[in-house]
């Protein structure tokens, strides 16, 4: 089976990328962010609970991995302290036999077990799903919500404008000063739609690398568990042949 180091390798790195560009362009970023910095810092700290989780799904494979090879290594003095959580439907179709140093599985127990965990794999990943898009309803709310108040801004600034005063220069002034709130919200308005959709790609490309951990991981377990159920199917029609 493939090893998750390199997946989180890839993932460290590109997050590293980020970092740095960020780094880089930190003065327009860091104008952006105060454009609306509560709305905004609630889309940065979906964006790290996001990562975390990702993070979370390649660290959970490690102990899978282990119970698998302590299981395989068919040492009956060999006792798994911790019963595995993807592989859980595994552990209770074995029972006490993954202890033993030979075990069989039937065709449809295979199905069973696979299927099993295959929708636990897809459990962890719908919610990193979700929270991609939840930075781009957070990213689309907070443009809709800029929008909206330099709407209303420009409206109080034309409504409030005098046109009948001489001086041409106070009206000018008092047009400038109005247009001040309405900038703010397209300020606002701009910066969330940067941060939730920059956000959400920097969480795609995460949930993507964890997906292929785990796939890889499902993949290596279905041809391991399938060769062996065959092998055993094989033992079990040739035995009967001969009786």
């Amino acid at each position: 089976m493939s090893n998750p180091k390199h997946t989180l390798f890839w993932m460290t790195l590109f997050l590293a990328v980020v970092v740095v560009v960020c780094a880089l362009i930190h003065a327009p970023l860091t104008t952006a962010f105060m454009a609306n910095w509560v709305f905004n810092l609630l889309i940065v700290c979906v964006l790290i609970i996001g990562i975390a989780l990702t993070y979370r799904q390649v660290f959970i494979l490690f102990p899978e991995l282990r119970w698998i090879a302590q299981f395989r290594t068919g040492n009956a003095g060999l006792s798994v302290l911790q019963e595995p959580r993807l592989l859980k439907p595994l552990a209770k179709q074995l029972g006490d036999e993954y202890k033993r140093d030979r075990f069989t599985l039937s065709t449809l127990s295979l199905r069973t077990v696979l299927d099993g965990i295959h929708s636990r794999m897809d459990e962890q990943r719908e919610i990193t799903r979700y929270f991609i898009s939840l930075l781009i309803f957070l990213g689309l709310l907070g443009t809709f919500w800029g929008l909206l108040g330099t709407i209303n801004a420009v409206g109080e600034v034309i409504t409030n404008l005098n046109m009948d005063q001489g001086d041409f220069g106070v009206v000018f002034a008092d047009l400038q000063a109005g247009l001040q709130t309405p900038l703010q919200g397209m300020g606002t308005a701009f910066s969330s739609s940067l941060l939730g959709l920059g956000g959400s790609l920097i969480l795609g490309f995460m949930d993507i690398q964890a997906g292929h951990a785990q796939n890889r991981f499902y993949d290596g377990l279905e041809e391991w568990l399938t060769s062996v159920t065959n092998l055993v199917d094989t033992v079990e029609d040739h035995g009967q042949q001969i009786g």
